[in-house]
């Protein structure tokens, strides 16, 4: 298992679906990754704490009732070593801090933002919980793109914000880059597909490890969500886009076989 306890700054950490449904929503994807939760009860709004092989995840929630009429959606968490600067900078480079900061006791402190293309992500400050424990592993985060009209712009609010350095991918449609935290690859800035509807706002997508994608797709379809993205090989792996039964939209995807 590939397993964390700490991230460097900048970081995906954590992923979290915000949904006006938690309850269709945990069953979904008990049956599309086997996860079990902890409710972190009243104290902590009824958020669900997903896991896998007794690992952390992700997490759910439950919109609240002044979010009522937005849609569900993935939330991908950056991570912060002071969520206050971070804010700061997000600020000063054009984009916006909607929430927050704040501190969430017992684990850390948060804020939500728009970049400067408008897409939306959080800041994660982690103390008691430092982010997913476990990636890259079926059922866990494996990676985390931002999608944008505007990839240029957003690419460089991230270099402002967190200090990316990005890396274009050779003849990739539209162009794709991706984004290194101390030299290291962490994920990936690009246009968005046109399966994506004209006018729906710019966002950071999530993909989920898979042992098989076409099985995974076969799961969302039964029980309740949809295709985006037919299952394609990539040279990275086998992947499709589906959205959940509460239409929250992200990718699965499965490694390519060992050679």
């Amino acid at each position: 298992m590939v397993e964390f306890t700490g991230y460097d700054e900048g970081t995906p950490c954590w992923v979290d679906l915000m949904t006006p449904d938690l309850e269709r929503a945990k069953r979904f994807y008990t049956e599309l990754f086997g996860w079990e939760y902890i409710d972190t009860g009243e104290a902590g709004g009824g958020y669900l704490l997903a896991s896998v092989n007794g690992k952390q995840v992700a997490g759910l929630g439950q919109q609240q009732p002044e979010q009522a009429g937005q849609p569900s959606v993935w939330v991908t968490y950056l991570w912060a070593d002071d969520a206050d600067s971070v804010g700061d900078r997000v600020t000063k480079a054009g984009g916006n801090v909607f929430v927050g900061p704040m501190d969430v006791p017992g684990a850390g402190r948060m804020s939500l933002a728009l970049d400067s293309a408008g897409a939306a992500f959080g800041i994660w400050q982690g103390r008691e919980h430092r982010g997913a424990q476990l990636g890259n592993e079926p059922g866990a985060f494996t990676w985390n793109e931002n999608l944008s009209d505007e990839p240029a712009s957003a690419r460089e609010f991230y270099r402002e914000v967190y200090g990316y350095e990005y890396d274009a991918v050779p003849d990739y449609p539209g162009g794709y880059n991706m984004f290194k935290v101390n030299g290291e690859v962490r994920g990936g800035f690009g246009p968005k597909p046109p399966t994506i509807p004209s006018g729906a706002p710019n966002f950071w997508n999530t993909y989920f490890s898979v042992v098989d994608t076409d099985a995974a797709v076969a799961t969302v379809t039964r029980n309740g969500g949809s295709v985006m993205i037919a299952p394609m090989d990539m040279p990275y792996g086998r992947m499709a886009g589906v959205t959940d039964a509460t239409g929250a939209g992200f990718c699965v995807i499965a490694a390519p076989p060992s050679s």
